[in-house]
């Protein structure tokens, strides 16, 4: 049984270049870092973005006029190649890893809440790594979440972990756009504190995916007022995940003091 749980998840913009590519060693060095905490008793629940993303590599322009269509279409085809991808990369550190699809309706009190619990735990003592992500193919607009962030933490509070880590394609929370030379990172915010101020909308957009800044920070608020210390970090930086769970001062971090 591992030690600790930590949930990281992984948006669009880490693991795609600048023509929406999929980015295949990024994903390799996400993986490495998660053998790595594997081997010293710490498991990882990954919720992973992509899937839209890797349906357009497959099948290139989609002929669907609507767009939750065309959302279905993308994303049934690209989740098992992102699972081809990581299945694969697990397997050459000799781990396994499942896909768990979800939708917010899952996650509501009850016998879907229950099943969910089981299936985690029933993943988490087997030494598996679930990979989570919407289940686009079947979400109606009620039963959506507003992106995977969410997912992410209602993950890491079901699960209990220690520990969530957001990446993203910057360091953290700057006081200003993080091109500004005059922008400082927040190395450390409390759940009180009023950061809002500081969040800039102008930042690439997300390919498919639906979570911003502004985002982030709600749920980073929301996850840290719930006990769970919660980071947003660089995901293309080489050991980030490492470095955080090992204590370094890395990105920014969420707590409620």
């Amino acid at each position: 049984m591992h030690k600790k749980r930590i949930v990281v998840k992984v948006g669009t913009n880490v693991m795609t270049n600048l023509n929406n590519r999929i980015v295949v060693p990024i994903l390799k060095n996400l993986v490495r870092q998660i053998a790595y905490l594997y081997e010293r008793d710490i498991i990882t629940v990954l919720v992973s973005s992509g899937s839209a993303i890797a349906g357009k590599e497959v099948l290139g322009a989609c002929s669907a006029e609507d767009s939750t269509t065309r959302r279905q279409i993308y994303s049934s085809v690209g989740q098992p190649r992102m699972m081809r991808h990581y299945y694969t990369m697990f397997h050459d550190f000799g781990m396994r890893c499942a896909q768990v699809l979800a939708t917010k309706r899952d996650f509501a009190p009850g016998k879907y809440r229950e099943n969910m619990i089981n299936c985690y735990e029933g993943l988490l003592q087997e030494g598996i790594i679930p990979v989570a992500n919407e289940d686009d193919a079947v979400s109606l607009s009620m039963s959506m979440f507003s992106d995977n962030d969410e997912l992410a933490s209602l993950v890491a509070e079901l699960v209990g972990a220690d520990m969530m880590i957001m990446l993203t394609d910057i360091d953290g929370l700057y006081t200003g756009h993080p091109d500004d030379d005059n922008s400082e990172l927040l190395h450390q915010v409390n759940v009180d504190e009023n950061v809002e101020k500081y969040v800039q909308e102008n930042e690439k957009a997300e390919g498919e995916g639906r979570g911003g800044m502004e985002s982030k920070l709600k749920i980073a608020k929301l996850t840290a007022s719930k006990g769970i210390p919660t980071y947003i970090a660089n995901g293309k930086e080489e050991d980030i995940i490492i470095d955080i769970v090992n204590g370094k001062r890395k990105g920014t971090e969420f707590i409620n003091e």
